[in-house]
């Protein structure tokens, strides 16, 4: 009998996290950009008693992410999905970013839904860095929302997109509206989509920022937020199960902020707004 299906786009600190919390008793397909850190991630999960199945996958790639889809829907019910691919804005340029961050967001919600079983559920890994711009004007908030992904890197409003950083943020805005869009078509198959907004997480990514030189403002923003840490990947893994699982029924096209207060020390005045 096949075994319920659970697909990890992402072989990094968080998406490992939530694969062994969610994949007990399931097939767990595994996917990330890189074979070497996808086959390494693998191993340790089939180390401990795991059923991995793995992927090479390129989100910014339709073309991939439906064979990744299809593979995925050739084992079984395909009952989560969790997407934890992106890049940082110190790791690429601004139209890469948003190649990765908002395309290939848009491309995982579009593909999985043709494969979601009724009853399944979605979960985008996000960012704070979504909510700490201000709303864009209404025409450019839906269009992020509701365009078919294909046509989203065109939009005119994001061909002038100054730096990363500035790319970074509206790539998770869409986030934030695409999971409302997506919770409407994915209603329709009986499943639910959420996104969970995490702040600075400890794993190597973070590290890596920490590292580089804008590494004063991370700590800047741990200082003045209330909880004054970062936090393990496994606290986004337990809020993730919760959404994910059969507690959260009522809850979809919701976003989750999980930030140890950074928003609200910028809301405050303790920290500066990017402009």
């Amino acid at each position: 009998m096949a075994k319920d299906v659970i697909v990890v786009i992402g072989a990094g600190g968080i998406g490992i996290a939530i694969a062994r919390r969610q994949g007990l008793g399931k097939t767990v397909l595994l996917a990330d950009v890189s074979e070497k850190n996808l086959q390494a991630a693998a191993e340790d999960m089939k180390a401990a008693s795991y059923c991995v199945e793995t992927q090479i996958v390129d989100v910014s790639s339709r073309a991939s992410v439906r064979v990744l889809a299809d593979k995925a829907a050739s084992f079984g019910n395909v009952m989560q999905v969790i997407n934890t691919a992106g890049l940082s804005p110190n790791m690429a340029s601004p139209s890469k970013v948003l190649e990765v961050d908002l395309y290939g967001s848009a491309v995982v919600f579009e593909e999985f839904e043709r494969v979601i079983a009724p009853g399944g559920a979605g979960l985008v890994i996000s960012s704070m860095a979504g909510h700490m711009m201000r709303q864009l004007p209404e025409d450019q908030e839906h269009a992020l929302a509701y365009l078919p992904a294909d046509e989203l890197l065109a939009l005119p409003f994001l061909q002038d997109i100054p730096n990363s950083l500035v790319g970074y943020m509206v790539a998770k805005r869409a986030n934030h509206l695409r999971v409302q869009a997506a919770a409407m078509t994915w209603g329709a198959k009986g499943a639910r989509v959420n996104a969970i907004s995490p702040g600075i997480i400890m794993t190597p990514l973070a590290q890596h920022e920490l590292n580089s030189d804008i590494g004063d403002g991370y700590r800047a923003m741990i200082a003045a937020s209330p909880s004054r840490r970062m936090a393990p990947p496994e606290e986004i893994a337990g809020a993730a199960a919760y959404l994910l699982g059969p507690d959260a029924g009522f809850i979809t096209g919701s976003d989750l902020l999980i930030d140890g207060g950074v928003i609200a020390a910028m809301r405050a005045g303790n920290l500066p707004v990017p402009a």
